[in-house]
């Protein structure tokens, strides 16, 4: 088996509303920093995988996101999926 590190970014669809970087946006001109516009608040997820290959750990990553650390209904995910040593 090898190792693999997954790095994956879960954002909210870009036609719905996302209040917390709105209210990010909205504090940026109290900061001094009114050029800085369109936040959009997301999570970033690193975890590891041990797989035979690159494309099971790719298959395994994906499936993770469909079933739990994404919902599809409000959010979209993107991924890449590195080996590791050891």
């Amino acid at each position: 088996m090898k190792n693999f590190r997954a790095s994956i970014d879960v954002m909210p669809h870009d036609n719905l509303l996302d209040p917390q970087g709105k209210a990010v946006t909205g504090a940026m001109g109290n900061l001094g920093l009114p050029e800085i516009s369109g936040v959009r608040i997301g999570k970033h997820i690193t975890l590891h995988i041990e797989a035979a290959d690159q494309k099971t750990a790719e298959a395994k990553v994906e499936e993770a996101c469909k079933k739990l650390l994404a919902n599809q209904v409000m959010e979209r995910f993107n991924f890449k999926v590195e080996e590791v040593a050891g």
